[in-house]
């Protein structure tokens, strides 16, 4: 503990975390890539609706995340250009598999710290799929060596941070490996109860999808004012790789699919537009 200089007190001095230099370090590789923003509302009272209806039934919470994540790849995969990356000057390199890159707290020798763990193939898996692997990825033990986690804190340098993510940004099929080829991450707890919240990130990938608040609101559905369940969204597009219009056509794509709670079907048995009987607004 450093002493107060003279004259001044009231705070004190404590090092700078190793966790911070390095996500510094990281930020600064990405933060002049020039992103284009939507950020949108999504009514999500039927996918809420359904995933009660199975909680009730079976007692398990049902992964909120998975089913975003469900849709997320749905949606890429019908529009694959929105994860492209760059190679070279000339070339883009196009996906098949639609990987998403989730950020995980865990507890490690008393501190908590991010971990960044990729789901492969999400276009390829179903929403209970996705659930079983997140749960799954909740139950391990990070201390131990698994499969798929990517620790960035423990990086050993500055330095060497930089030169990794100048390699990774170099070879897309490193960065796809290392990162996945989308970010999905969730700051719900700022907008909590207030309906709004939104998230603007500097985004490793070609898009990157914040969830923000979630929270109910006012919206007319069939001529009539009802409170409906509202998710804030912002969808981070690199805007060498994608124009405003494929943006906003994947934006609706996403939203129908969240809003007619694709996937979800499955759990119940039935049509998920007969347990919601939502509208979609897009």
């Amino acid at each position: 503990m450093n002493r107060h200089p003279k004259g001044h007190k009231g705070y004190q001095v404590v090092p700078y975390p190793a966790l911070r230099r390095a996500t510094t370090a990281t930020l600064r590789s990405f933060q002049r890539k020039p992103m284009i923003h939507a950020l949108i509302e999504v009514d999500v009272t039927m996918a809420r609706e359904v995933l009660r209806e199975y909680k009730a039934r079976t007692g398990e919470s049902f992964s909120f995340t998975a089913f975003i994540i469900a849709c997320v790849g749905k949606a890429v995969d019908e529009y694959k250009s929105v994860q492209a990356y760059r190679w070279g000057k000339s070339r883009l390199v196009v996906f098949d598999d639609v990987d998403v890159a989730i950020v995980v707290e865990r507890d490690m020798a008393g501190e908590k710290y991010p971990l960044l763990y990729v789901i492969r193939a999400t276009n390829r898996k179903n929403v209970q799929e996705i659930h079983r692997e997140i749960r799954a990825l909740q139950a391990q033990d990070p201390a131990k060596s698994v499969l798929g986690f990517t620790s960035i804190p423990f990086l050993p340098g500055v330095l060497f941070t930089r030169i990794l993510y100048r390699i990774l940004r170099t070879f897309p099929w490193l960065h796809k490996r290392a990162v996945g080829t989308i970010g999905v991450t969730s700051v719900g707890m700022f907008g909590k109860g207030q309906g709004i919240g939104w998230g603007i990130p500097v985004a490793a990938s070609s898009l990157a999808i914040t969830l923000g608040g979630l929270a109910p609101k006012p919206a007319v559905i069939d001529g009539r004012i009802a409170i409906r369940d509202h998710l804030c969204m912002t969808l981070s597009f690199d805007h060498r790789i994608t124009d405003g219009a494929p943006a906003a056509r994947f934006t609706r794509r996403l939203g129908e699919l969240i809003e007619r709670g694709y996937g979800l079907a499955d759990m119940t048995g039935e049509s998920a537009l007969a347990v919601g009987q939502g509208v979609s607004q897009f």
